[in-house]
């Protein structure tokens, strides 16, 4: 069987950890520097359920409530990774506001997107509850996941799980298993 081709995006408020997310998973290392992303594309085979895909991630320049997204993100766009730091209150903010323009932009009722409470680790920090990211994960119809790209924490479920929800959006009946999610 022929690997299928995904293409994800990773969306959400700078500095939330998009990029070290993407580079945790494709290179399996945790680049601690933050150098602003203006946008990169990641590619790597993954396999899940017996099936081989061909991811292409791509990693956005981070949102804010302004940013009007570009119409690429719509097109050839699988799924999305919706991410934002349990740390920062703003970045939750904007994940809704992200959210909202993406349904207008996708002119779509539901898309697949799992979203992801990133810097667990840093969880004497916290400010943004695990039940606010459920809550809000639950009204999307969206899996919530809680990971941490520093210490390689439910990294891989994050893309494992968005590949899943893309067949399930397809139509294709899933088998998951699923430590991570928080349900």
């Amino acid at each position: 069987m022929p690997p299928k081709q995904r293409k994800i995006a990773i969306m959400g408020y700078r500095s939330v950890g998009k990029s070290s997310l993407s580079i945790q998973f494709v290179e399996g290392q945790f680049v601690d520097s933050y150098d602003p992303t203006i946008e990169n594309t990641f590619v790597k085979t993954t396999k899940v359920n017996n099936q081989e895909y061909d991811l292409k991630l791509v990693d956005t320049a981070g949102q804010d409530e302004y940013s009007i997204l570009p119409t690429q993100y719509s097109m050839d766009i699988h799924g999305y990774v919706l991410v934002y730091s349990i740390t920062s209150p703003k970045s939750f903010e904007i994940i809704q506001i992200i959210y909202d323009k993406l349904l207008d932009m996708t002119g779509k009722v539901h898309v697949p997107v799992v979203l992801v409470g990133n810097k667990k680790d840093l969880h004497m920090d916290r400010v943004v509850t695990q039940e606010e990211g459920k809550r809000l994960a639950d009204s999307w119809k969206a899996v919530f996941l809680e990971a941490s790209a520093k210490q390689n924490e439910c990294v891989a479920d994050i893309f494992h799980t968005m590949l899943m929800e893309i067949e399930k959006a397809n139509g294709n009946t899933v088998q998951e298993n699923n430590k991570c999610s928080i349900s």
